[in-house]
């Protein structure tokens, strides 16, 4: 039986479906079986899908692919406008660092004090992976107050070692990073990002770019820039 393959109005591609007849799909009655056993490997078969395939898309087949095309770009716009952080806590307050700029999350490890070191927000040199990487306490950087809620700062928390790199300097080495604990990664909206609050405590305050609302509360979003440049000021 032949089948219309429509490609545009007044136009078609006809192709005889022997296979649906007297092939395994049919009868089995036709005589190249005996050379093929199964219609996929005879010739008659492989030059039928040929025309199918090798037919001009119809007006159906091209709307379909605009639809798919515009739900695939509205789909890839919207993870772009998504963005992500990890938050972890100091002593009692959550901060967060957009996961672009984390290399690894680890165990807390021994950290080696510099001679001679002027900063205290230098804590040191940590082996991570068989490197020596620069530990900073971001509670000094940030000039955070360790005593600060003790509700929050008594839990038992896992303490972890963030190890993060800036995004924007691929030759600047990675930081080693110690936290009292890691909750998790957080997902938002640019629209979500709120104003930073004159609450906040005033070095964490400028380097923040935003805070999210999480959890009942919220959480300060570092901006990496303003970080890693405070830690290249204190190295220096």
């Amino acid at each position: 039986m032949l089948h219309d393959a429509p490609d545009h109005p007044g136009a078609a591609v006809r192709v005889d479906d022997c296979w649906n007849r007297i092939g395994t799909r049919g009868d089995n009655t036709c005589p190249r079986l005996a050379d093929y056993f199964r219609c996929l490997n005879c010739p008659v078969f492989a030059q039928g899908a040929a025309q199918l395939l090798d037919r001009p898309l119809s007006a159906t087949d091209l709307a379909s692919r605009a639809q798919l095309g515009a739900a695939t770009a509205a789909t890839r716009e919207a993870s772009a406008q998504t963005q992500s952080a990890l938050a972890f806590r100091i002593a009692g307050e959550w901060l967060a660092l957009p996961t672009r700029v984390l290399r690894q999350i680890d165990d807390i490890r021994p950290i080696h004090s510099l001679p001679h070191q002027r900063s205290r927000a230098v804590l040191g040199v940590v082996n991570v992976r068989g490197a020596l990487t620069v530990a900073v306490s971001l509670g000094e950087l940030l000039n955070m107050d360790r005593a600060a809620d003790a509700k929050q700062a008594a839990r038992n928390g896992y303490a972890r070692m963030l190890v993060a790199a800036h995004d924007g300097e691929s030759a600047a080495p990675p930081v080693a990073l110690p936290v009292d604990e890691v909750e998790g990664v957080i997902r938002y909206a640019d629209a979500e990002l709120l104003p930073v609050p004159a609450t906040l405590a005033h070095a964490t305050a400028s380097h923040a770019s935003g805070v999210l609302a999480w959890r009942g509360g919220s959480v300060g979003l570092i901006d990496p820039a303003r970080l890693f440049e405070s830690i290249a000021r204190s190295l220096r």
